[in-house]
């Protein structure tokens, strides 16, 4: 018996389904998608991982845990308000939110290839603790050359989707004193 798990990245919720044939479901498709505005990722698992994935989603009292066993079911599914890049105020610098763990600083050079950075204009984020946090910060040379480069928001690096976001050098510098021991 295989059993099929849809996980909604934003929220960590994970659906299955089983099938008794091994055959996959007709909406099986092995790609990560988007569903409505949500980014999903469809995989195959053995019955012992979804398992192992749901007892620790109720151990940690996840989303599913805090939202709708506390209280009768909300009549609609909260809302995180839009965000709108086009209005928010921009800078020189973009924060890239979603890149691998192992991007290097020549992967985000190569992705904005066209607009010629330089090692010193790419600042990836590190945790205390050493590791990436799949943050990055780049700087261009103005706020309008910034502005064109969101028409890569939401392109890949990698298997990975880079989410790009108007930011300022005062979050570069809290980035860069945050990962130092």
């Amino acid at each position: 018996m295989a059993v099929t798990v849809v996980r909604d990245v934003e929220t960590g919720l994970d659906t299955s389904t089983s099938d008794q044939d091994g055959d996959k479901p007709s909406w099986f498709t092995p790609k990560r998608q988007n569903m409505g505005r949500r980014y999903v990722e469809v995989f195959r698992c053995k019955k012992l991982e979804y398992y192992r994935a749901i007892a620790n989603e109720v151990s940690q009292g996840g989303y599913f845990e805090s939202e709708y066993r506390r209280s009768s079911p909300p009549l609609s599914p909260p809302k995180k308000p839009a965000e709108d890049k086009g209005s928010m105020e921009y800078t020189e610098v973009l924060k890239l939110r979603g890149l691998p763990y192992s991007a290097t600083t020549e992967d985000i050079i190569k992705f904005f290839l066209e607009y010629e950075l330089t090692e010193e204009n790419v600042h990836i984020a590190i945790s205390s603790d050493g590791k990436a946090t799949g943050e990055a910060f780049v700087e261009f040379p103005t706020t309008e050359v910034a502005k064109t480069v969101m028409c890569k928001d939401k392109m890949t690096i990698g298997t990975r989707y880079v989410e790009l976001f108007p930011s300022t050098p005062e979050e570069v510098s809290r980035a860069r004193t945050r990962g130092r021991h």
